[in-house]
């Protein structure tokens, strides 16, 4: 009884539920239905993906609610149309149809050159933003001209839907050129109202090519 005991619990979570892996085909075969709440759902949900061809922005307008606490954005090779544009981020309250919402936030970045001339380890004043309204920019210049060029990364944004706190959002992206160039940037949207819309564009022109994808997390 003792071993019997023991390999059960094996199969469940320390608050109680039965673990997914508690599960094969021959468990379910006289089973008509599940209690809600008595399996372990997976932590991280895919919502949606957006993928860029020569478009002026990548919107999310729906997706972001109350259903999760966190969202997670994966940012996948992002290549602007222009030459030497930073690629950035800004929210809305009204679905999309305005993004300005303030913002106050911090920006380090780590850059070092191809062929070892240089190297920088600090914290950059001019894309930080205090109380304002403007794009969050969250690389240096990035470049088209070159298989190699592009942006990937990720920004963690947290409890939009809140209508008590202001909204956090952390990002880290790496973008390269003649460098490798990582940027640590976060902040808050200094607003109790729910954010529900976030918008990715270049500093100017298109977003040539690349794909954003969109995760809640339990």
């Amino acid at each position: 009884m003792g071993t019997i005991t023991r390999n059960f619990a094996n199969n469940l979570t320390t608050s109680g539920l039965l673990k997914p892996t508690a599960f094969n085909n021959d468990s379910f075969d006289n089973v008509t239905a599940v209690p809600s709440g008595s399996v372990e759902t997976a932590a991280m949900q895919f919502i949606s993906s957006a993928t860029a061809s020569a478009s002026a922005s990548i919107e999310f307008t729906s997706g972001i609610d109350s259903t999760y606490k966190e969202y997670v954005f994966y940012f996948n090779n992002i290549v602007p149309a222009t030459n030497n544009v930073f690629f950035g981020v800004n929210f809305s309250t009204d679905g999309g149809s305005t993004y300005s919402v303030t913002k106050t936030s911090s920006w380090f970045q780590a850059l070092h050159y191809e062929d070892d001339s240089n190297a920088y380890l600090q914290y950059r004043t001019e894309p930080d933003l205090a109380q304002s309204t403007a794009i969050q920019q969250l690389t240096f210049g990035v470049r088209q001209d070159n298989a190699d060029e592009g942006v990937c990364g990720t920004m963690n944004f947290y409890n939009p839907s809140s209508t008590t706190y202001v909204k956090h959002y952390m990002c880290d992206t790496h973008s390269t050129r003649e460098w490798s160039h990582r940027v640590l940037c976060s902040g808050y949207c200094n607003t109790t109202s729910s954010v529900n819309a976030v918008k990715f564009e270049m500093e100017s022109g298109n977003i040539d090519s690349g794909e954003i994808l969109l995760f809640g997390i339990n």
